[in-house]
């Protein structure tokens, strides 16, 4: 029979157990892993270079990132479908080019911005019904309206640029907000995000989107209409695509047909660095931002020591190779200390 100092000894153990299994919950979360991250990137760029931590700095380099995280946003959710979509750069270039055209024509902002947006849209709703109509994978349609999309922004710009814009048309690209040196691009990320945020995690069309990438059959047998979803998706990261071709054509007040060339990638490894499993139904907005910080300080702490774009390359590859390993290593390592407690009980 147990004695009363056996009960409390035994709870004590009970309760030092589950406060352990709780904080190595806590630490092994990839989003927690990303700011532990972000942390030793700022502190190893700050003892390199008294110019990283400055303020100034540190808002001026959100200029080189803030668009693609804003691409990034749209990419979370086609990524957590299971989906991809490699064609996003070159929606951008073609924005891009409708807007440098109409530009030349004398459109005024407003007009510029809503045909970017409408062109976006349509290019980004080809892409939806396509897969969706053909039940082809994303990526092999997106590949071959990649090349049509930038085929197209090649064949009408050639080698040529346009360079004139209505006044004031770089306001959005490459001021501040008023009073302060934080860029507007960069706040208008911050909310973007906030709103992803709440749709993702606070909404039914957020678990929608969670119950596809776990499972498209269970999904549909649920009442889910899942082609609508990933119709809406693609049609949505289409917009975001004119949206940052007017921001980016903003920023550097130039348009080319090479515009955006190798962006594909490097936004869906914001994605995926940020936790987004590249199968799908796991994955949050928060991870994604951090994970857009790590890059972009990374890319301008590099940048200030003058390391070359080669090394840069190299280094981002191997945090994409990490992202989508050490998640993997994390889930073994909890589903065998699962097994062990539920083998000692």
């Amino acid at each position: 029979m147990e004695t009363r100092s056996d009960l409390v000894a035994k709870n004590r153990l009970i309760d030092e157990t589950g406060l352990k299994a709780r904080l190595i919950e806590f630490f092994t979360k990839w989003e927690v892993i990303l700011i532990f991250i972000a942390i030793a990137v700022f502190l190893f760029f700050n003892a390199k270079s008294r110019y990283f931590l400055d303020w100034f700095n540190l808002m001026n380099a959100t200029f080189q990132f803030s668009e693609k995280a804003i691409m990034a946003l749209p990419m979370i959710f086609i990524i957590m479908c299971g989906d991809i979509d490699i064609s996003i750069a070159s929606i951008i270039a073609l924005c891009a080019y409708v807007v440098g055209n109409a530009a030349l024509g004398g459109a005024s902002i407003p007009t510029l911005i809503v045909l970017s947006l409408l062109v976006g849209a349509l290019a980004g709703l080809f892409n939806g019904v396509l897969i969706t109509t053909l039940e082809m994978p994303a990526i092999a349609v997106t590949l071959a309206t990649q090349s049509i999309y930038r085929g197209i922004s090649i064949g009408l710009l050639g080698d040529q640029a346009r360079t004139k814009f209505p006044p004031n048309f770089g306001v959005l690209g490459q001021e501040f907000v008023s009073g302060t040196i934080i860029p507007i691009e960069f706040v208008l990320y911050l909310v973007l995000m906030l709103i992803f945020a709440f749709v993702l995690h606070k909404t039914t069309y957020g678990r929608h989107l969670y119950a596809i990438g776990n499972s498209s059959e269970a999904a549909r047998f649920s009442g889910i209409n899942v082609k609508a979803v990933r119709i809406i998706n693609f049609t949505l990261t289409g917009l975001f695509c004119g949206l940052t071709a007017v921001l980016l054509a903003s920023r550097i007040l130039s348009v080319r047909s090479n515009i955006a060339t190798g962006w594909d990638l490097e936004i869906i490894t914001l994605v995926v660095l940020g936790g987004v499993s590249i199968t799908g139904g796991r994955g949050t907005v928060f991870g994604v931002f951090i994970g857009s910080l790590v890059v972009g300080y990374l890319k301008f702490g590099m940048g200030l020591l003058k390391l070359s774009g080669t090394l840069m390359t190299i280094v981002i590859g191997t945090l994409l190779i990490c992202a989508v390993l050490l998640p993997r290593l994390l889930d073994l390592y909890k589903a065998n200390r699962k097994l062990r407690i539920q083998a000692q009980r």
